[in-house]
C-alpha cells in the first residue's frame, strides 16, 4: 500500500515537472518584438521611451510604419500617454519622414494628456508646411470634443477662408459638435458650405445630416436625403444597408413631421431628439457592419435607466436583424417583453416583420419570425 502511494506521488511529481518544463519552453518562445515589449508596459507612470531606446541599443531596427501601428494600438486601448511618448520619439529622430497625419495625431494626444492649451501651443509652434488641412482639422476635433463652440467656430471660419483642400472630416467635426451641444439647426448650414466647396460627403456626413433633420422632425427632408444617397458616386453596399434601416426606422417607429406633434417627450434625462440621435448612431454602425460599436451604444443606453420606447427597441432589433445577429435579437426581445410586453406582442413585432418583407429581405424576415415563435410572439397569430 505504501509502495503504491509512493508511486502515485512520484508520478504526480514527474507530471508537475513535465508541465513546468513545457510552460517554461512556451514562455521562452513568447513573441519578443518591439510591439509586444511596449504593450507589456501597462502602468502609465512607466515610460515606453526606455523600451524604444533599449531596442535600438540592442542593434534592432525600427520602421516608421511599425511606430505608427504601435501608436494606433495604444490609442485604441486608451493608453494616450504611451502613444504620445511613441509620437515624441518619432519626432525626435530626424531619420523618419513624418506625414501630416503624424502631426495631427500628436495634436489630439497632446489634448488628451496635457489639455487643450498644450495642443494650441504645439499647433502654433508647427512650421507653416505642417499647418495643413489635417492638422487644422485635428485642432478642430480637439475643440469640438471639448465642446468649445466659440473656438471651434472661429477656427472653422479661418479654415473656410484658407485655400486648404478639405475633406468631409472637417465638416463632420463641426456637425458632431453641433449635435452634441444641441444646436442641430446649424447642421444644414455646414452641409451648405460642404456642397458649395464641392467636397464629397461620406456616410458619416449623411448620418449627421439625417440625424439633425430627424431630431427636428423634418421627416420629408430625411426621405429626400436618403434618396440623394442612392445617387452619390460613393454609394456602397454599406450605404444600402443604412438607407434600408433608416427607412425602416422612420416607418415602423412612427416618425412624422413636426407639425403633426405626434411624438411625446420621454421621461426627464434624455430628450426625444437625443434618443433619435442615438438611434441613428446605431443605424450608422449597422450600415458599416460595426457590431461591436452597436453593442457598446446599446449597453450605454440601457445603463442610463431611462424608459425605452418601442421606437428604440425596433431600431436596435432591426439593426441586429440586418447584420444577422439573431442571438442578440433574442436578448433584446427578452428585455423588451419585460418592459412593455403587450406593446411588443400586439403591434411592433408585426411592423418589423412586414417592413423587412416589404423591402425584399424575406430571409431576414423569416429568421425574425422564427425567433418570435420561439418567444411565443408569432406576428401572424395576432
Amino acid at each position: 500500500m505504501a509502495s503504491r502511494s509512493l508511486f502515485v506521488n512520484l508520478r504526480r511529481a514527474s507530471n508537475t515537472c513535465l508541465s513546468r518544463s513545457f510552460c517554461s519552453g512556451a514562455l521562452s518562445q513568447e513573441i519578443d518584438d518591439l510591439k509586444s515589449r511596449i504593450l507589456r508596459v501597462r502602468l502609465p507612470k512607466r515610460s515606453v521611451t526606455n523600451v524604444l531606446e533599449r531596442w535600438v541599443h540592442q542593434g534592432n531596427q525600427i520602421t516608421i510604419s511599425e511606430l505608427r501601428q504601435i501608436s494606433k494600438e495604444l490609442r485604441m486601448s486608451q493608453r494616450h500617454k504611451h502613444a504620445l511618448e511613441v509620437s515624441e520619439w518619432m519626432l525626435a529622430h530626424n531619420e523618419f519622414e513624418l506625414l501630416d497625419s503624424d502631426y495631427a495625431v500628436r495634436l489630439v494626444l497632446m489634448t488628451k494628456v496635457f489639455g487643450i492649451d498644450a495642443a494650441e501651443r504645439y499647433f502654433e509652434g508647427l512650421p507653416p508646411t505642417a499647418k495643413t488641412s489635417e492638422t487644422y482639422t485635428a485642432l478642430l476635433h480637439c475643440y469640438a470634443a471639448a465642446k468649445l463652440t466659440e473656438k471651434a467656430e472661429d477656427l472653422y471660419e479661418g479654415i473656410k477662408d484658407s485655400k486648404l483642400s478639405l475633406s468631409a472630416l472637417t465638416y463632420n467635426e463641426m456637425m458632431t459638435m453641433y449635435m452634441s451641444v444641441g444646436q442641430v439647426e446649424k447642421v444644414p448650414l455646414v452641409i451648405e458650405e460642404l456642397k458649395r466647396r464641392q467636397v464629397a460627403p461620406d456616410i458619416f456626413t449623411y448620418n449627421l445630416w439625417i440625424s439633425s433633420c430627424a431630431a427636428m422632425l423634418k421627416i420629408d427632408q430625411v426621405r429626400w436625403i436618403l434618396d440623394e444617397m442612392r445617387y452619390d458616386p460613393g454609394f456602397t453596399e454599406g450605404w444600402e444597408r443604412y438607407i434600408n434601416l433608416a427607412n425602416l426606422y422612420i416607418n415602423i417607429g412612427h416618425l412624422v413631421n413636426a407639425e403633426s406633434n405626434a411624438l411625446v417627450e420621454t421621461e426627464k434625462g434624455i430628450t426625444q431628439s437625443e434618443w433619435i440621435t442615438y438611434d441613428f448612431l446605431i443605424i450608422l454602425h449597422a450600415g458599416l457592419g460595426n457590431k461591436g460599436r452597436i453593442d457598446q451604444i446599446w449597453k450605454s443606453l440601457i445603463m442610463t435607466k431611462q424608459k425605452m420606447t418601442s421606437r428604440n427597441y425596433t431600431c436596435i432589433i432591426s439593426s441586429y436583424i440586418m447584420l444577422g445577429q439573431l442571438k442578440e435579437v433574442g436578448e433584446v426581445i427578452d428585455q423588451w417583453k419585460l418592459s412593455t410586453a403587450e406593446d411588443f406582442v400586439v403591434s411592433a413585432s408585426t411592423r418589423i416583420w412586414n417592413a423587412f418583407r416589404d423591402i425584399g429581405l424575406t430571409e431576414r424576415a423569416q429568421d425574425f419570425r422564427t425567433l418570435l415563435i420561439q418567444n411565443n410572439c408569432d406576428p401572424l397569430s395576432s
